[in-house]
């Protein structure tokens, strides 16, 4: 069973160069007719996609789903005028129609001085092989036992797991292939997959619901079946017995799975968008103190076979290592070549967004124990729920559940509590990020301590 569950095969590189080759083909077509037909630049994104989905529920398959998805988009410019359509079919009849309708529109919308092509001068000109593309050489019967296997491992571990909400194996291949009339026109092959399962405990004081996944590119990184659903189980019957609080002001240590999204809520606030909406409470924020001085938060875009690896952004822009803060001062924001213009500014190569947001772990690169440790009397936040945050104002407002801690040793669960602060003092008072960085999806961190938060229970 466990060979099934991480075997995989590298992938043809004739397959591969095939399949980009053809799609780069198509999209010079597209680019061709866009010229013919009077556009003054023009870009086309093409992507294809196959994949197997598996979910079991109970001992019992309740869905297998193949997916085979593609489709090519492609933007012109007449002048700074710019129309945009897509299709899903690849014929050339049909791509010159689609060209011909994003022309057709880009002469009836209005000007608009930022549009248009990033820069020439900035597009790749290396296409690295950053390693993103792993085949699973996994059918449905075998997906069906990896997750059989995951889902028995939870409801086996203790007689308190009850019920499941079931178990899942997803494997996902494609292409992307970007062209504009700069002449840039590259694609690489991906893949993506991953094992996951949720399990409900209960006791006589009630049931608690809470799930684990595994997501790698190469399906040989994937953490094992057995060991994804025991976790489940084991963070499921973690949570029986949850209390609620009394309201108070405490440290607050956010669990490093969840704490991606605070890192979320900055990119968030220095994304170009917000920043020329004066939308945002980072506004002219650039070169000033927004984290303490331990803290350093930057994109590393090429690593290898991770999740937010890419050469070039979505606009054909040459991707690079850089610092976002360091030392706790804002280096630079996150930047379209449209959002850049508006502000005056050049792209930072963000178009379609970040590539390995990566938060270092503070000096003495502590565990989760040593930050238990730290935060001493608090709160332990393992789950939170709601969209009460201000991109504006940097209020922050949401529902949570997790652990109550004393002494640095967990106590009990807590649930049906709000975790109240403001981002702006949130990021000041960061006190440590852990070394157990979670590294399963684009953004890179271990556990955040914020010295002080206000939590709303009873």
């Amino acid at each position: 069973m466990e060979s099934t569950s991480i075997a995989g095969q590298q992938p043809s590189a004739e397959d591969n160069a095939a399949g980009i080759a053809q799609q780069r083909e198509i999209a010079a077509n597209a680019l061709q007719e866009a010229r013919r037909l009077g556009a003054s630049s023009a870009e086309v994104a093409i992507s294809s996609s196959s994949g197997l989905s598996v979910n079991v529920r109970m001992g019992e398959v309740e869905t297998i789903e193949h997916t085979r998805d593609k489709g090519l988009g492609v933007s012109v410019y007449v002048g700074h005028k710019k129309g945009s359509a897509s299709t899903t079919d690849f014929s050339s009849r049909a791509i010159k129609e689609c060209v011909a309708a994003a022309c057709g529109i880009a002469r009836h919308t209005s000007e608009d001085e930022y549009a248009g092509l990033a820069d020439a001068a900035l597009m790749a000109t290396q296409i690295l092989d950053l390693d993103l593309h792993h085949p699973w050489a996994m059918g449905p019967e075998a997906a069906i036992e990896v997750a059989l296997e995951t889902e028995a491992a939870a409801r086996n571990l203790d007689s308190r797991i009850v019920n499941s909400e079931g178990a899942g194996v997803n494997r996902l291949e494609g292409i992307q292939v970007y062209a504009n009339s700069h002449g840039f026109n590259a694609g690489y092959a991906s893949s993506r997959h991953s094992i996951s399962c949720a399990v409900i405990a209960g006791d006589e004081g009630g049931m608690q619901r809470d799930y684990w996944y595994s997501l790698s590119r190469d399906p040989r990184q994937l953490e094992k079946a057995e060991d994804i659903g025991k976790r489940a189980a084991q963070r499921s019957l973690g949570r029986l017995g949850a209390r609620r609080l009394s309201t108070r002001s405490v440290p607050v240590l956010f669990a490093a799975e969840i704490a991606s999204g605070l890192l979320g809520h900055f990119i968030n606030a220095v994304r170009g968008g917000n920043l020329y909406r004066k939308a945002s409470f980072l506004v002219d924020a650039l070169g000033k103190a927004v984290f303490p001085g331990h803290v350093r938060i930057h994109e590393q875009p090429h690593l290898p076979a991770a999740v937010g690896s890419s050469a070039y952004d979505s606009e054909g822009v040459a991707t690079r290592n850089r610092d976002l803060i360091s030392d706790g001062v804002l280096q630079g924001y996150v930047l379209s070549s449209y959002s850049a213009r508006k502000l005056g500014m050049q792209t930072t190569a963000n178009a379609g967004g970040v590539h390995n947001l990566t938060a270092d772990p503070s000096p003495g690169e502590a565990d989760l124990d040593a930050l238990l440790a730290s935060l001493g009397t608090g709160l332990y936040v393992t789950e939170l729920m709601g969209m009460g945050v201000n991109t504006l104002t940097g209020d922050y407002s949401r529902g949570a559940s997790g652990y109550w801690v004393e002494a640095g040793a967990i106590q009990f669960p807590v649930e049906e509590i709000t975790i109240a602060g403001n981002l702006r003092d949130m990021f000041l008072g960061i006190q440590a990020i852990g070394a157990d960085q979670d590294k399963r999806g684009n953004t890179r961190t271990g556990s955040v301590l914020i010295d002080k938060m206000t939590v709303a229970g009873t």
